[in-house]
């Protein structure tokens, strides 16, 4: 069930909020878990089976960590919950990949398992692993109450896309969070943002790259237009999903961490990288650099950390060579500006953002092709390799249709309409003008996306495959 959907919007959530409301404080958890199994159960009734056995083994493998913490049992209940967990997300998410790799590299035709992929495994099963972890490293008291660990981990605003929650972030909030209709209008206010930006913005700019492929000729043009808009289609789509996540998160009283920080105006890429996916970034920082000893080691062992993160960090995201190639990509960019670049970088006022947006571009190229020989004919294209025009009829229509879309989208990736927006409200007359306009302009955007939801068939949530 999709967030940007007319049966999540008009039915599923009105009946969650109604029955959360009139719960009692001492079942409103067990309702929120209700919920968030039957919303998971929507799209993937066959697999609560599975999140249901990791969550058992999460409970009990934390419980015995604690009650014998520093004994052996501790360590083996955390590798056999690792295992089972990472066990499950390799089994359902890479087996075919695998498989189909040894079939190439021997010559043998091993059948495929061909199996769906549970939705949101990638991000649950990071999180059941954090809690599992934070209570070995007794950075969190193991959680004692089943049903608050159940909701931890199904919580359905961020159940299937993120972000990546951690425990030791939100175990107090299972406890004890407050509710008041200052919390609610925010959370309303973020998510019908989010709505916007995916069903207004993303899906806008997916018509564009359908386009794309859909072409009967290209040209240099058109390959930009492509990787630009494929890229602001990524961060829309995946930003909006998680300002959604966050506003629905606040209205139930939980405070969800930031995903993205306007990742495009990064100066480096090491910088892109600590405004793009947040939760995934320190996720990998945490509980896989770190402990492989970071940057407190020697150069060529350092080098070695960050291409190990970066190859995980590929593969988390698919079970294909461009997502593994992709991930290296980005290993390689982060050790050349920590070699010498990044001070360099500093030092730059406009150059280093150029640096940044083609780079950028270029790594949702890879990103987003079924396979490296379709990235590699994009490649070509967009630097005059491919023998292409560099204008053509056909792209100049395009380029007209999509201007404006294009256009919104750039200004919208910035913090330019934020910083407008505080320098107005810093204004008495403007203060007022703004509480004034934004329920307006909230409802406006709830109705105008809610129009094209009815209207279009065009809604794909980009990291569902993920």
């Amino acid at each position: 069930m999709l967030f940007s959907s007319i049966t999540f919007l008009f039915y599923f959530l009105p009946a969650v909020l109604i029955l959360y409301l009139i719960s009692p404080k001492k079942i409103k958890n067990f309702t929120l878990l209700l919920a968030s199994l039957f919303f998971y159960a929507w799209g993937e009734p066959k697999y609560i089976l599975l999140i249901g056995i990791e969550i058992i083994c999460g409970y009990i493998a934390g419980l015995v960590i604690e009650k014998f913490r520093g004994k052996v049992i501790s360590k083996v209940a955390l590798a056999v919950s690792s295992a089972v967990f990472i066990g499950c997300l390799v089994y359902f998410k890479y087996a075919d990949f695998f498989i189909s790799n040894f079939n190439a590299a021997t010559g043998l035709s091993v059948e495929l398992l061909k199996l769906a992929l549970p939705v949101g495994i990638s991000f649950y099963t990071f999180q059941i692993l954090s809690y599992v972890i934070d209570v070995y490293r007794d950075d969190a008291k193991a959680q004692k109450n089943f049903v608050n660990l159940a909701l931890y981990v199904s919580l359905f605003p961020q159940l299937i896309a993120g972000p990546i929650v951690r425990y030791s972030d939100i175990a107090k909030q299972l406890d004890e969070r407050t509710h008041n209709l200052e919390k609610v209008y925010s959370g309303i206010r973020v998510f019908v943002i989010g709505l916007a930006k995916k069903v207004l913005i993303a899906n806008s700019l997916g018509e564009l790259c359908n386009a794309y492929f859909g072409r009967t000729e290209s040209s240099v043009l058109f390959c930009w237009m492509y990787a630009i808009a494929y890229a602001m289609q990524v961060y829309f789509d995946f930003s909006g999903y998680s300002d959604m996540a966050i506003g629905l998160g606040r209205i139930f009283g939980f405070e969800l961490c930031d995903n993205f920080r306007h990742p495009f105006i990064s100066g480096s890429i090491t910088e892109f990288w600590r405004r793009w996916h947040i939760s995934l970034g320190t996720w990998f920082r945490d509980y896989v650099y770190i402990p492989l000893g970071g940057n407190r080691c020697s150069k060529p062992r350092w080098f070695v950390n960050i291409f190990i993160v970066w190859l995980l960090t590929g593969f988390w995201h698919g079970a294909a060579w461009n997502f593994i190639i992709w991930g290296l990509f980005f290993g390689v960019l982060l050790v050349i500006e920590k070699l010498f670049l990044l001070e360099k970088l500093k030092k730059m006022k406009v150059l280093n953002h150029i640096y940044v947006i083609i780079l950028v571009t270029i790594s949702f190229v890879i990103f987003g092709s079924d396979n490296f020989a379709d990235a590699i004919t994009c490649l070509s294209g967009m630097f005059f390799m491919g023998g292409l025009p560099i204008v053509s009829h056909e792209q100049i229509y395009y380029l007209c249709s999509f201007a404006v879309i294009l256009i919104i989208g750039i200004i919208g990736s910035t913090p330019l309409p934020k910083i407008a927006l505080a320098k107005i409200e810093n204004t008495k007359a403007g203060s007022a003008v703004i509480s004034v306009l934004e329920p307006v302009v909230l409802v406006a955007l709830t109705l105008v996306s809610t129009a094209y939801l009815v209207d279009g068939s065009f809604n794909p949530f980009l990291y569902f495959r993920f």
